[in-house]
C-alpha cells in the first residue's frame, strides 16, 4: 500500500497541472469576490470562511474525474480490481484518495491562509478555516471517488462526477464554515461543528472506498 501511494503521488506530480490549476482557480474564485461585494473590508472579512470553503470545494472538484482515469487508461486499473479481493480493493481505493488528496486538495488547504488575507480576515479565523479544511476535504475526495468510479468508463465522465458528489458535499460544506464562523463569533460553538466535520470524513473514509469499489466493479463487469 505505501508503494501504491508512493506511485499515485508520482504520477500525479509528473502529470503536473493538477494542483497548479486548482490553486488557480481557487485563487480566481477569491480574487473575484471583492469586485462582487465591493471594497467593505468589514463585509469581506465576515464571508471570508465561507468564500475559502466554497472556492476549495469548486477547485477539488477539478480534478476528481482524474482519480482513476489514468489507471483505466493503461489497463492498470482493471489489475488492480482483479488482484484485489472484496476486502483490499476499498482499502486500495482508500490508498489512491490519500494520494490524490496530497497531491491536489492539500496544496489548496496550504495556500488558504494567504487567500484568507486577501478576505481581510482574522488571524484566528484564517487558522480554524485552515484547519477545518485539512479535516474536511479528505471527506470531498473520499465522495469524489464514488462519484470518480461510476464515471470512469464514460468519455467525458468530468461533468458527470461533480453532478454527482456536489448535493452529497453540502453537509461538509455546511460544518465546515460552521466551525469556522464558530471561532470568531462568541455566541457560535466552534467544537461541536468541528467535530461532526471529523466524524463526516472518518465516516465517509470507510464508506466511500466500499461504495467505489463496488461501482468499479460493475464497471469492470
Amino acid at each position: 500500500m505505501g508503494a501504491l501511494f508512493l506511485r499515485d503521488v508520482r504520477l500525479g506530480l509528473r502529470a503536473g497541472g493538477g494542483a497548479l490549476v486548482g490553486i488557480l482557480f481557487f485563487l480566481a474564485v477569491i480574487a473575484v469576490v471583492p469586485f462582487g461585494v465591493g471594497p467593505d473590508l468589514k463585509l469581506l472579512s465576515r464571508i471570508g470562511a465561507a468564500m475559502l470553503w466554497i472556492g476549495a470545494l469548486l477547485a477539488t472538484l477539478l480534478g476528481l474525474d482524474r482519480l482513476f482515469q489514468a489507471d483505466r487508461d493503461d489497463g492498470s486499473l482493471d489489475l488492480l480490481i482483479m488482484a484485489s479481493d472484496r476486502h483490499m480493493l476499498p482499502l486500495t481505493i482508500l490508498v489512491k484518495c490519500l494520494a490524490h488528496w496530497t497531491v491536489s486538495v492539500l496544496p489548496l488547504v496550504i495556500a488558504s491562509p494567504l487567500l484568507g488575507l486577501f478576505m481581510n480576515m482574522e488571524p484566528v479565523a484564517i487558522g480554524a478555516t485552515a484547519l477545518t479544511l485539512l479535516v474536511g476535504t479528505p471527506a470531498i475526495t473520499l465522495i469524489g471517488a464514488v462519484g470518480a468510479a461510476v464515471a470512469v468508463s464514460l468519455p467525458r465522465g468530468g461533468l458527470l462526477v461533480s453532478v454527482i458528489i456536489l448535493p452529497l458535499t453540502i453537509p461538509v460544506l455546511i460544518f465546515g464554515v460552521s466551525a469556522s464562523y464558530g471561532a470568531v463569533e462568541d455566541p457560535a460553538p466552534f467544537l461541536a461543528p468541528f467535530l461532526i466535520l471529523a466524524a463526516i470524513t472518518l465516516f465517509f473514509a470507510v464508506l466511500g472506498p466500499i461504495a467505489a469499489a463496488a461501482a468499479l466493479k460493475s464497471s469492470a463487469d
